[in-house]
């Protein structure tokens, strides 16, 4: 199971949100770069890169410092936030994305999803954030009344590489994932999840690799690494 560090870029700088909320940020670095580069050098094989003002604008707004991580870096990487059309998606395979995250569109357009797969087969990710079992869009402003796992089995058999499932009470509190939320989504479906939100120590990580006989092939950890809690 991959352990992915998160990088979350906010006005260019290294930040983590408190329940995706974009008025509780923790400033963690001034520099992006030298983040991705230490935990590469600690081990981590792949990194979560986030442009939180991209997610909230729905442009890109972080897009050199995100190519400069990638160039600084010998580990592949996802990128997601902002991330809304097919021009966009191409921009950050061309700069050297090894995946691209689609959150907000993909409730908005699914059929956008199945185009894109097509030309990038098993490289697109589909974010879903959740907030009380429902998805939330637009940089978490938004709360749908579509249930995180029906909009996830809108995906099945289009070629998508795996899911995030975040759940955003859990985001950036250090409060531990919801464990039975997490089995509960990924039992629902055959596509790989990646865990999200919450995690606070090793002992958490452990617990959400016993759910990889259901699907869970991975966890984000943001908040931890950044204090310390998890190394």
């Amino acid at each position: 199971m991959l352990i992915i560090p998160a990088i979350d870029i906010k006005s260019g700088k290294c930040v983590r949100l408190f329940q995706g909320r974009m008025d509780k940020e923790t400033v963690y670095s001034d520099d992006p770069v030298s983040v991705a580069k230490r935990w590469e050098d600690e081990g981590a094989e792949f990194l979560h890169i986030v442009d939180l003002d991209g997610a909230v604008s729905g442009v890109p707004k972080n897009k050199e410092i995100i190519g400069n991580i990638i160039k600084s870096v010998k580990i592949p990487l996802e990128v997601g936030g902002g991330v809304r059309n097919i021009e966009t998606i191409k921009e950050y395979f061309s700069i050297g994305a090894k995946k691209v995250i689609i959150g907000t569109v993909a409730w908005e357009n699914p059929i956008l999803i199945s185009e894109v797969c097509k030309m990038f087969p098993e490289r697109i990710i589909v974010g879903i954030d959740a907030k009380n079992g429902n998805v939330a869009v637009r940089g978490w402003e938004d709360v749908t009344e579509t249930s995180a796992s029906t909009l996830a089995k809108r995906f099945e058999g289009m070629g998508i590489s795996g899911i995030i499932y975040t759940d955003i009470s859990r985001d950036g509190t250090l409060s531990g994932p919801n464990i039975d939320s997490i089995k509960s989504f990924a039992k629902s479906i055959s596509i790989p999840v990646i865990a999200s939100g919450g995690v606070s120590d090793i002992n958490d990580i452990k617990n959400i690799m016993k759910l990889k006989k259901h699907g869970v092939t991975g966890v984000i950890v943001g908040k931890a690494l950044y204090s310390g809690a998890v190394n």
